[in-house]
């Protein structure tokens, strides 16, 4: 078949020719709890964070209902994809979704393929190259590098078009044609798309990571601020330049105080939260003054997180280079490196890492600058409301029933075992779900009502952990558990009346 037959063929599948029944919203959703299925299946609208659902609105244009039925539509394809990839094996040649119309597509090499991904819900499309193909020769691409990296600045798969696209700027031609060529990639299956990209990397400032001041000595992120971020003034003089972010120190006061704030270049990104070295984020909230006593913890890139309690406020201390004065007095240790990161109570920014004695080996003392005083002398506006607080993990125990399953991201399921519990008298339930860590796992209560269930209770937090009770009467009963997003497994218990 040729490309050009090819692409019309595509065109055919757009509009319904090749295959009947697009893959639907509530088509059955690959899952490893036995019985799971799609949220609408089991009368579950599935919840939609409102932060996304005004970016969709915002970025794409759509309605909150039609974010939903697009995310839920998503989730379902990414199962079937998963799945379909499995099963076609060697002719698979990767897939792709019509977000506007929610219909899957599906590449394949093999005409003889195409039945099976009809059979799952997905529209087939007969292609030349499989995706292995296509990855090799990107793979090739990899190895060969252009020679002027501007001129042709990047190069992908892009199964829709089945072909590896190059991307060319002005005057690259070329330069493009001799990768290619020098690369070994069959003319045939090569698109060459002219752009004006000129790539560069992108960095999060995020309290408490690692950052480097002129040919190479670390400090840390105190937090990160409009524009930048909070430092210690030891860490670097006023027009010092930094790297992972990259940026200027805009202002530094050391001795005396020992605060700076960086002005990060564009392109870094500041992140209202502090790195907790166990692959999640604390979320800052604001920077209320903690009381002496209060528990604490600091973030730095030598040493991580490390915890410990305020013994003073406005404490001096004397460093070679001079005394630093107002300074919080800690517990926590800290070493060579920690200097200028985060120093947290809860969600509260409390000030950045100055300097102290000992180590974390055998403990020690810890100076930090306030991080009001560094706003209010510079007069910055801290960044606030990112990152993510993982509840403690739950086992669901001390419940009379106990149910356990694994969930694929997007999929449900109804317990007991996809049948149902008879209370016969009225009372109260107790339920408690513990899904996988990072995980957002919701719980719905349901009830019967003639041939249909009705929801009569949830816990639907961004958590991955759901605890709830609810006053019920007499009646049929099941308990639906959802992967709003994450995978893995669940414990559910349950305590009726």
């Amino acid at each position: 078949m040729t490309r050009h037959t090819w692409r019309a063929l595509v065109t055919a599948c757009a509009a319904g020719a090749l295959v009947a029944g697009p893959l639907a919203v509530g088509s059955t959703a690959a899952a490893s709890d036995p019985g799971s299925t799609s949220p609408h299946d089991l009368g579950i609208v599935q919840k939609v964070d409102p932060g996304i659902a005004r970016a969709l609105e915002r970025d794409l244009g759509i309605s909150r209902s039609d974010a939903a039925a697009r995310l839920t539509f998503q989730s379902r394809a990414a199962g079937i994809e998963d799945a379909l990839e499995r099963k076609l094996g060697a002719s698979f040649a990767g897939a792709w979704v019509d977000p506007t119309k929610n219909v899957l597509y599906v590449g394949v090499a093999d005409r003889s393929a195409a039945p099976a991904v009809q059979a799952s819900g997905a529209k087939a499309v007969v292609v030349d190259d499989t995706l292995a193909e296509l990855q090799s020769w990107q793979a090739s691409l990899d190895a060969a590098i252009p020679a002027t990296a501007d001129q042709v600045p990047s190069w992908y798969v892009d199964v829709a078009t089945n072909s590896v696209v190059v991307s060319v700027r002005a005057g690259g031609e070329a330069a493009a044609q001799a990768l290619v060529e020098r690369a070994g990639v069959p003319a045939g299956s090569v698109t060459f798309e002219a752009t004006q990209e000129a790539p560069r990397t992108y960095i999060d400032i995020i309290g408490g990571n690692a950052y480097y001041i002129g040919s190479g000595s670390r400090c840390s992120v105190g937090f990160a601020v409009t524009g930048g971020f909070v430092t210690a003034g030891h860490c670097g003089r006023s027009g010092a330049t930094t790297t992972s972010p990259s940026g200027t120190f805009a202002g530094s006061s050391f001795p005396g105080n020992d605060y700076a704030w960086v002005r990060a270049a564009s392109g870094n990104t500041p992140v209202g939260a502090v790195n907790r070295y166990d692959g999640s984020r604390v979320s800052v909230a604001g920077s209320t003054d903690a009381a002496i006593g209060a528990s604490v913890c600091r973030s730095g890139s030598t040493t991580g997180w490390r915890c410990g309690t305020i013994q003073a406020r406005g404490a001096s201390v004397t460093y070679a280079q001079g005394t630093v004065s107002g300074l919080i007095r800690t517990n926590v240790c800290a070493e060579p490196g920690d200097s200028g990161g985060s120093l947290i109570a809860g969600t509260q920014a409390q000030g950045v890492t100055s300097g102290g004695s000992g180590n974390c080996s055998s403990g020690g003392t810890t100076y930090f600058q306030p991080v009001n005083e560094i706003l209010s002398a510079y007069g910055l506006t801290l960044t606030t409301g990112e990152g993510t607080t993982p509840p403690p993990t739950t086992s669901c125990s001390g419940y009379s029933a106990s149910y356990q399953g694994s969930l694929s991201s997007g999929a449900a399921v109804a317990q007991p075992s996809g049948g149902s519990v008879t209370v016969t008298r009225s009372g109260t339930f107790r339920l408690c779900l513990a899904g996988p860590s990072g995980a957002d796992f919701d719980l719905y209560l349901q009830k019967r009502s003639g041939s249909s269930w009705s929801t009569v209770a949830q816990g639907t937090t961004s958590s991955n952990n759901e605890a709830f009770t609810y006053n019920g009467t007499s009646g049929t009963y099941r308990y639906v558990v959802l992967a709003y997003s994450g995978s893995g497994s669940y414990v559910l218990g349950a305590t009726t009346p």
